[in-house]
């Protein structure tokens, strides 16, 4: 089962209510505080995220299982424990769209 949540796009300026995602160096904002449930991501300059990542938008799901559901996707970030406690990863697909899987 797919679940869409929201829709992550970059913006180089301060957000309020950003938190710190120590994992990639990324500043984001909760997008369910968004009305058209968007997440905004400023990058540190030393961030890991590769620049494919921070210069594209992407499309997260909840999941039932990140493994199952990401079957076929290349790997862009590992599944890892999120800010908010559960466990997210980000991959791309054959025609490049970047989507974030989010296993609660």
């Amino acid at each position: 089962m797919k679940e869409f949540d929201h829709v992550g796009m970059t913006i180089t300026e301060k957000q309020p209510g950003e938190r710190f995602v120590e994992k990639t160096r990324v500043w984001v904002t909760d997008p369910h505080l968004h009305p058209f449930r968007v997440e905004w991501l400023r990058y540190e300059p030393d961030s890991t995220v590769c620049e494919f990542m921070q210069t594209h938008s992407h499309v997260a799901y909840h999941v039932d299982s990140i493994e199952k559901e990401s079957q076929g996707l290349e790997v862009l970030i590992a599944p890892f424990a999120s800010v908010a406690g559960h466990v997210v990863g980000f991959f791309k697909t054959s025609d490049d769209v970047i989507v974030e899987l989010m296993e609660y």
